[in-house]
C-alpha cells in the first residue's frame, strides 16, 4: 500500500477518515504490513502483503464469497498478459479512449489480476485504485506494485472504503457475477464525484438464450460443485474444440470468404477470439 492511498480511503462502516495506526514492514515505497484505523469509529483494518483488507471471505454472504473464491482462483492461475488486451479493453469501454484517462483519479470495480488497472495507469491516470473481493488482489498487487499511481484494495463492492473523489469508475465483465448487479453499479457510481463518469460492460442477453437455457443449468447443478483444479482440467476439452474452430474455421473463413463467414454460428465473437492463443482462450 502506498501511503498516499490514505487520501482516498474512508471507513466502509461509518465513512470516517482512515489513518495509518502502525506500519510494520516496508518495501521501498510500499507498506507491506500495517494496521489502519478509522478516526471516527476506531475500527481497525489490516494491510497484509501490501494490500489493505476491508473485507474477508469468512465474513461475507456465502454467494459473494463463493463467486470471489472462484474468480480468485482463476486470476491467480491465469496471469499471462497480451498486447491485444489494450485494444480489447477500449472496445469494452467505447467511446472512451486512452487519452480520457490522463490526469484522472480512477476506480476499477473488480480488478482481477490487475490487467486493466495497469493499462489505465500507463495511459496517464493520476491515480488508479483497483478493488476486488477475491484472492486475486495478491496477483494484482504483484503485477502493479512498481507503478507509482496504482493501488490495490480488497473490498466488497457493496461497501466500498472510499471517499467520493473519483473522476471516473469502470467495471468490465464483473457486475453480472454479483448477487445484485444493480446494487453493485449504484455503489460504484456513488464514489464518482459530480461531473465524473462511469462505464460498465456486462454480457448481453441478446442471442444468448442457448446459454441461459442449457449452459447455465449445467453450471449451476454440476460444474459449480466441482473443485477448481478439477474444473480447470475438464475445461480443456471444450476449450480445445473452440480453439481448433477459431483457428481452422473462423479465422480463415473471415479472411477468405467474409459473406460465408457471416453465416457461421457466433461468427463475430469466435472470429474475434481467434487472435488469442491457447491460454487466453482457456482463460
Amino acid at each position: 500500500m502506498k501511503e498516499k492511498l490514505l487520501d482516498l480511503l474512508a471507513c466502509p462502516s461509518c465513512g470516517g477518515d482512515i489513518l495509518l495506526a502502525y506500519a510494520g514492514k516496508y518495501e521501498e515505497k510500499e507498506i507491506i504490513e500495517a494496521v489502519l484505523t478509522c478516526r471516527k469509529c476506531d475500527r481497525e483494518y489490516k494491510v497484509v502483503r501490501g494490500v489493505p483488507r476491508f473485507a474477508a471471505l469468512d465474513k461475507i454472504e456465502q454467494d459473494k464469497a463463493e463467486t470471489a473464491e472462484n474468480f480468485g482462483w482463476q486470476w491467480t492461475h491465469f496471469t499471462q498478459t497480451d498486447k491485444k488486451y489494450a485494444e480489447q479493453f477500449l472496445g469494452w469501454l467505447q467511446p472512451v479512449k486512452e487519452e480520457f484517462f490522463a490526469g484522472k483519479i480512477v476506480l476499477e470495480g473488480g480488478c482481477g489480476k490487475g490487467r486493466h488497472t495497469s493499462l489505465a495507469a500507463n495511459w496517464g491516470a493520476k491515480e488508479v485504485v483497483g478493488i476486488d473481493l477475491s484472492a486475486a488482489v495478491e496477483t494484482a498487487f504483484q503485477a502493479t506494485k512498481d507503478l507509482p499511481n496504482v493501488h490495490i484494495v480488497q473490498a466488497d463492492i457493496y461497501k466500498l472504503p472510499f471517499k467520493k473523489v473519483f473522476d471516473y469508475a469502470f467495471s468490465v465483465g464483473v457486475l453480472h457475477h454479483t448477487p445484485d448487479p444493480k446494487k453493485s453499479f449504484v455503489s460504484l457510481a456513488s464514489k464518482v464525484k459530480k461531473g465524473g463518469a462511469i462505464s460498465a460492460w456486462i454480457y448481453g442477453a441478446e442471442n444468448n438464450e442457448w446459454i441461459t437455457n442449457y449452459v447455465s443449468p449445467m453450471r449451476e447443478k454440476f460444474t459449480s460443485r466441482l473443485s477448481q483444479p478439477t474444473l480447470y482440467q475438464l475445461s480443456k476439452l471444450p476449450t480445445f474444440g473452440v480453439f481448433l474452430a477459431t483457428k481452422l474455421i473462423y479465422k480463415p473463413a473471415n479472411a477468405l470468404a467474409k459473406p460465408l463467414a457471416d453465416k457461421l454460428f457466433y461468427n463475430d465473437y469466435l472470429y474475434y477470439i481467434s487472435r488469442f492463443g491457447w491460454r487466453e482462450q482457456h482463460n
